[in-house]
């Protein structure tokens, strides 16, 4: 058995040459890898740039929250208050699964500088765990309609003390209220962190001008 997460793999790659970036673009809770999967044509990549999008399967587990049901989940909620109780060790354990998939793009050429980490909602919990901890330097962090879950429990690493972070949220979300992604700017800001965040008027999902926001922020860390 693979020890490495299933994944949708989907290469921006006009000009056929060897592809020395990638994006782990983590989905949200009871979704999957093909969640973001029809996004990347829309994202206005530069053709120059060639880039290996690796969107995971999240395992399935019990859920908390939704009454113990089994679905795709990369920890379980335990409770939907605004301070969002939380499996830090689920967290852990997924977070060293991506860490595995980052292993791998290091082995296939792809120097870790040139690796965005990005995440949907629970995904974004686990992509920020992941990348502020990460010991190595990566391109840049993107958390989309989530929260910082885990302050307390992530080692900060000095590396990546200057990667780009990118924070987008909707100012109408349901689920994650815009709150708690302002709470993680302010806090990472506080820290020294470079960030960059950006609202919509939408619920808890993307849109097509945060798609082309996200598109140009990519062309830029990964150039």
């Amino acid at each position: 058995m693979s020890k490495y997460l299933d994944a949708v793999i989907v290469e921006h790659n006009p000009t056929k040459k060897e592809i020395k970036r990638a994006v782990i673009w983590l989905h949200g809770l009871g979704a999957s890898g093909h969640d973001f999967e029809s996004v990347v044509p829309e994202l206005g990549l530069a053709d120059d740039i060639a880039v290996r999008f690796i969107f995971p399967h999240a395992p399935e587990r019990p859920v908390t929250i939704n009454g113990g049901m089994v679905m795709p989940a990369w920890y379980d909620i335990l409770e939907m208050s605004i301070e969002r109780k939380v499996d830090v060790s689920q967290i852990e354990e997924s977070s060293q699964q991506i860490r595995d998939l980052i292993a791998r793009e290091i082995e296939r050429g792809v120097a870790a500088e040139h690796i965005v980490i990005a995440g949907f909602s629970q995904g974004g919990a686990v992509a920020y765990h992941v990348a502020l901890g990460y010991p190595q330097r990566l391109a840049g962090l993107m958390a989309l309609s989530t929260y910082l879950a885990t302050n307390d429990h992530i080692d900060y690493s000095a590396a990546n003390q200057a990667m780009p972070i990118l924070i987008e949220h909707g100012t109408h979300d349901p689920v994650v209220p815009v709150i708690l992604g302002e709470q993680a700017q302010q806090l990472l800001l506080s820290k020294g962190y470079n960030v960059h965040c950006q609202t919509y008027p939408m619920a808890h999902q993307v849109c097509m001008p945060q798609i082309k926001s996200i598109g140009k922020w990519l062309n830029k860390v990964l150039s």
